[in-house]
């Protein structure tokens, strides 16, 4: 798996590629912590752009809801963007399209967090 992030003034950019299971969850959560540690205090929000993650197990879905917690007790925001079918499939199966936010593009994500955060991922 291979995870890279950019900031756009107040929003992170995540983009996850590759499988989200037991043996990649462990170092992807921790990488997604940080994050949301960073945006909260921040006061901006995360961007999961998960338009190349291929596959997530039930371990990647823990990550996603731990990191949700987390984010929900510092007052911090994380949406989902860029689902492919499959994900999309075992978001929509699991009901994490209700424990976060999606959109069809990590552009509309990013415009839900700011108009800075907006502007900033226009000029990139």
């Amino acid at each position: 798996m291979n995870v890279t992030s950019r900031r756009y003034a107040n929003a992170v950019v995540v983009h996850a590629a590759g499988r989200l299971d037991q043996d990649t969850c462990e170092a992807f959560r921790g990488d997604l912590l940080k994050h949301v540690d960073e945006a909260a205090h921040n006061g901006g929000a995360i961007v999961l752009d998960l338009s190349a993650l291929e596959y997530v197990s039930s371990a990647g879905l823990r990550c996603f809801m731990l990191a949700s917690r987390q984010a929900k007790a510092q007052h911090g925001r994380i949406f989902v963007a860029a689902l492919q079918p499959m994900v999309s499939e075992i978001f929509q199966i699991s009901h994490f399209n209700l424990v976060f936010q999606v959109f069809p593009t990590v552009r509309e994500a990013v415009d839900a967090v700011s108009p800075e955060a907006s502007t900033a991922f226009e000029k990139a």
